[in-house]
């Protein structure tokens, strides 16, 4: 069984071909590095793409999707495992406890929704894989600039700022997955007076 890469991204159908490029990208680059997918299950959007681009590559392809997704017919149905669940929180867990490592491509809030959780995760020391964004074209600038604001006015600690990595492109991505591997969290909690 090869080790399975997390992909978060967007399911939208309306964006620029350069975000499709680059999850196809992805997709045929993970197969030839090793890896296998494990994501939301959706065969739109650049979770389509990621996924056909895996299969086609001859990857192992795990989705997760809920229910009501599936009735509406947005399941990537030549996925080698289709796991139907409930709630978009039993996707959310059973994706993390599968996955060896988490990347995240340009997306809406379901997708910063899911990469913030496995950032929590990771501060609080109950999620230790390796997390990347793939920054493609500058999208992550401004949440970048967030997370130093975040760190300069003491919301969170500089080691949080090495519990993920940026890529600039995809191939990049595995480069940075190993360079993340063994990064030390700090105690979330700050020592008071």
């Amino acid at each position: 069984m090869p080790k399975l890469l997390c992909v978060y991204c967007s399911s939208s159908d309306r964006l620029d071909q350069k975000y499709f490029s680059a999850a196809t990208e992805l997709g045929e680059r993970l197969v030839a590095e090793g890896w296998g997918l494990v994501y939301g299950g959706g065969k739109t959007g650049l979770m389509g793409a990621v996924a056909r681009a895996t299969k086609a590559a001859g990857g192992r392809v795990v989705g997760v999707i809920p229910e009501f997704m599936k009735v509406r017919e947005l399941a990537f149905d030549e996925a080698d495992e289709l796991v139907t669940v409930i709630t978009m929180r039993e996707r959310k867990l059973l994706m993390e406890t599968r996955a060896d490592a988490f990347v995240t491509l340009p997306g809406g809030f379901g997708t910063l929704e899911e990469i913030m959780e496995i950032l929590t995760l990771r501060q609080l020391d109950v999620v230790k894989k390796p997390c990347v964004f793939l920054n493609q074209d500058g999208f992550y600038d401004d949440l970048l600039r967030l997370f130093e604001r975040m760190l300069r006015d003491n919301f969170f600690k500089p080691s949080n700022m090495e519990l993920f990595r940026v890529a600039a492109t995809v191939p990049e991505i595995f480069t940075q997955i190993e360079a993340a591997r063994g990064a030390k969290t700090e105690s979330k909690w700050f020592e008071t007076q």
